[in-house]
This record gives C-alpha cells, sequence and structure tokens, in this order.
C-alpha cells in the first residue's frame, strides 16, 4: 500500500520530504503549540509569542492539513468556526519534536528548563503523556498552560528576560 504522499516533492529523499512538509519555523511552531499547549484554533495560533503573521499562519494551516499532519474540525460550541487537531501522522511527530529541542538545549542558551529537564529525566513517559492526551480521542482537554511549560517559553533566554521586565514594569 502506497503512503500519502502529499503534494508533489522535488525528490523522494525521505530528509527532503522532511524537510518539504515542515521545512519552515512557522509550521514547526505550530505543531509545538498544539502538542504542548493544546493549541486548536487560528486566535491561539495568532497568540504565539513568536509573532506570527496571519497570511503566514493561514498557508501554513493549509499546508500541514494537505500533508495530513493536522486536521480539522467545525467548532461543537460554534459551527463556523473550525478547531485544528493534529492527526495520528502529527502525534508521531512528537519524538522529532523532543530530539530538536533537547539538541538546541545542549548547543544554545535556551528558555523553559523545567520542560528540557522533564524531557531529560524520562522522555519515554513525556512522549507518552503527549501521545495519550492527542491519541486517545484526537481532542485534547482545553486547558492553560503552567508557567513553566507553556510554547512560548520553549523561546530564547532573551525574550523570556523581556517578559520578566514587561511583569514588573506593566507601563
Amino acid at each position: 500500500m502506497r503512503k500519502n504522499a502529499g503534494p508533489k516533492r522535488r525528490s523522494g529523499c525521505p530528509l527532503n520530504a522532511s524537510v518539504e512538509m515542515l521545512g519552515d519555523r512557522w509550521s514547526l511552531l505550530i505543531i509545538r503549540d498544539m502538542m504542548l499547549g493544546g493549541a486548536r484554533t487560528y486566535k491561539t495560533f495568532l497568540e504565539c509569542y513568536e509573532g506570527i503573521a496571519t497570511n503566514i499562519l493561514a498557508d501554513r494551516l493549509r499546508r500541514l492539513v494537505a500533508y495530513g499532519i493536522i486536521t480539522t474540525k467545525p467548532d461543537p460550541s460554534d459551527g463556523r468556526r473550525i478547531i485544528y487537531l493534529l492527526t495520528p501522522k502529527g502525534i508521531d511527530l512528537a519524538p522529532v519534536l523532543t530530539e530538536m529541542v533537547l539538541w538546541a538545549a545542549a548547543h544554545e542558551d535556551t528558555g523553559n528548563q523545567a520542560l528540557i529537564q522533564q524531557m531529560r529525566a524520562d522522555k519515554k513517559n513525556f512522549l507518552a503523556g503527549v501521545r495519550q492526551r492527542w491519541a486517545t480521542t484526537l481532542t485534547p482537554p482545553i486547558k492553560t498552560p503552567s508557567a513553566d511549560t507553556t510554547p512560548a517559553r520553549l523561546a530564547h533566554p532573551a525574550s523570556e528576560r523581556a517578559r520578566s521586565e514587561r511583569s514588573r514594569n506593566p507601563n
């Protein structure tokens, strides 16, 4: 049985296929926000700390849907709105993103050390938790992430310093 290849690729190289599907930071950050923060709506993605532009967000969501990494469904509380959900293919990216986070943390000065420590201490359990939240129903509970695990905390330490300064000096 042939796997769904999605849109036409430049080559048959597996690494090229990965790059074409996930090849920019915005796609990876959208998936991060879904996996770690439970983001499911266009508005929630727009509110990410990195500040994605509306045209880029719309394009990346369309691309992730086209490649079968995420899917959509009508919002049960308002059928005019769309909810985005990770597919099993998208959930399978959890180990990849975890390794990318750990790699960056090993080589760069990054934020969200609590999350990194959790990943390092028990990667298997961390990944099982991500899979369990998404795989059982493909509809994770909507919750507010804690300050230590919010996806925005994966940003550079300068971003954390700026956030900290804003909280101390609200004007």
